[in-house]
């Protein structure tokens, strides 16, 4: 599909700028000359990937098999930090929450066959795409009842501060690269206004009656692939901190604070990005919000 919101964008190689792929796996038996209706997980992948990943494909396939829900993976770029970007600068427009929201949920709801309120639609995401479901779900809770972040960036504090401004300026992310105050400005106090507003672990009042899930390992042994380890071992401090103020609030969530993975998942080793233990995280996320939703 393509957005006036995100009319280009930079891309990862085999990807087209403007042209948004957005993967849509179909419960078995889908009919939509049918009346049943489907609740909706909208996942939000990780940076820098691609929203049709083989390993997404898989995840989303085996956590869904046999259940009634329809799942939505849109493109989210390499870099795209699901925000309405500050400086976006020759890309033009990158308002890829304005895309998601009021764009993308609105067709999926008119072209598909679902509960379309948020009593059957939920919001998920891995890393960035963390970030991005419960920045989705702070700024607009009426379209949510629950939210999961596998391994997110939920604090944005100067090391994930750093992580952001470092996709923005690294071609691995995409294409052409971008300023690195592209998307929510200067990083620097007291300059940093936009990522103090978006940053998910100081926002979470919002998240009152919503259903909150969190994943996360600690990195497993951090001399084996210590890059995954370290990624893993911060972003989990991260999810930490949202705990510590989703308590504060009163507000009931799941943390599963999953240490090395091994009891886990099959194959989870608690690092980054592991599919293993992103399978684990959407197996379970799958049956939370399916006690929770609309049946079909």
């Amino acid at each position: 599909m393509k957005s006036d919101q995100v009319p280009a964008y930079s891309v990862l190689p085999g990807q087209v700028s403007g042209e948004h792929t957005v993967m849509v796996t179909l419960p078995t038996g889908y009919d939509g000359a049918a009346a049943t209706r489907y609740p909706v997980n909208y996942t939000l992948h990780g940076a820098p990937e691609y929203p049709d990943a083989p390993r997404n494909k898989a995840i989303t396939e085996q956590a869904t098999e046999g259940v009634p829900l329809i799942t939505v993976t849109p493109n989210g770029s390499g870099r795209g930090w699901y925000s309405n970007w500050v400086n976006p600068g020759g890309l033009g427009r990158q308002n890829w929450e304005t895309f998601h929201l009021d764009q993308l949920i609105p067709l999926v709801d008119a072209n598909l066959k679902t509960v379309p309120g948020k009593e059957g639609r939920a919001v998920s995401g891995h890393s960035m795409g963390g970030f991005g479901a419960f920045h989705y779900a702070e700024h607009r809770p009426e379209l949510f009842s629950y939210v999961g972040s596998f391994s997110g960036d939920l604090d944005l504090n100067p090391e994930i501060r750093a992580a952001v401004v470092g996709s923005a300026l690294m071609p691995a992310y995409g294409t052409p690269t971008v300023a690195a105050d592209a998307i929510f400005g200067s990083p620097v106090w007291p300059l940093d206004g936009v990522w103090n507003e978006q940053s998910p672990a100081q926002h979470v009042k919002a998240l009152r009656g919503m259903g909150v899930a969190m994943y996360a390992g600690d990195g497993g042994h951090l001399t084996v692939d210590p890059v995954l380890a370290v990624a893993e071992n911060r972003v989990r401090q991260t999810a930490v901190t949202t705990a510590a103020n989703l308590t504060a609030e009163g507000i009931p969530y799941r943390f599963a604070d999953y240490r090395d993975g091994s009891a886990w998942g099959k194959g989870c080793n608690g690092k980054h990005s592991q599919q293993a233990c992103l399978q684990a995280d959407m197996n379970d996320f799958v049956k939370l919000i399916m006690k929770r939703f609309a049946r079909p």
